[in-house]
């Protein structure tokens, strides 16, 4: 059994995608991030940096695995159950690469055009039209690496449901895929496995849904090292 440490969002998405591609039992873990359960001393054992998602395996052998950030458990996932990802030193290579290059540049760069789009209506054009060009950026880089291919690595793997999520929502956040039609036909692609649309609904109305928001939530958006450290967090 896995413990799953969840929140209805893009990121939770990935790794529900995976567990359900797999068929591996899961618990899941929801919490109230809103009033700041991420803080707690038991959570930060488990996610050093207070984020979900995360998990518990505790069919690891040796005894409970904890693993956080989402690029770490898929890897952690795909060689635990030896399902998408390509075997041999190059395969594994290349699904680095793309594994890194979702972490470090699509899934951040549009979490903050997320971040002007739904939390931020008061913010600054300047940061909304930023993020909204690095956003379309990334979309360039998969549509590029799509040509020829209906997957990310070739075969439908874990480089794929950890780009997906960010692509499937590109028209709530202001983008749209008519420049791209290989990505547009590549989330059309994932979108119709039953896993995928099992974990998209997977605790649909517990989404935020706007009711949080910079202005009203310091818990969420203005965090500092007080926040991990036990200090004040006004």
């Amino acid at each position: 059994m896995i413990d799953f440490y969840y929140a209805p969002t893009p990121n939770g998405w990935k790794v529900a995608i995976m567990l359900e591609e797999c068929g591996l039992a899961y618990n899941t873990i929801l919490l109230a991030l809103g009033q700041g359960d991420q803080f707690k001393p038991e959570f930060l054992a488990i996610s050093p940096n207070a984020k979900m998602p995360a998990i518990v395996d505790h069919d690891a052998d040796g005894g409970p695995v904890s693993v956080f950030e989402s690029g770490a458990i898929l890897f952690y996932l795909a060689e635990k159950t030896g399902r998408f990802m390509p075997a041999g030193p190059l395969g594994r290579k290349e699904t680095l690469e793309w594994l890194f290059w979702q972490v470090g540049n699509q899934g951040p760069l549009a979490g903050q055009l997320s971040h002007f789009v739904n939390y931020a209506p008061d913010g600054q054009d300047y940061g909304r039209k930023r993020y909204a060009g690095e956003y379309d950026r990334n979309l360039a880089v998969l549509e590029n690496r799509l040509s020829g291919r209906d997957y990310i690595l070739g075969s439908y793997s874990i480089a794929d449901m950890i780009a997906f999520p960010w692509a499937f929502i590109a028209k709530p956040l202001g983008a749209s895929l008519d420049d791209f039609p290989n990505v547009a036909a590549w989330r059309g692609r994932i979108k119709q496995r039953r896993a995928v649309q099992t974990a998209i609904d997977l605790y649909k109305d517990r989404q935020n849904q706007g009711q949080d928001t910079a202005q009203n939530n310091d818990v969420l958006f203005n965090q500092s090292a007080a926040h991990l450290r036990g200090g004040s967090r006004s």
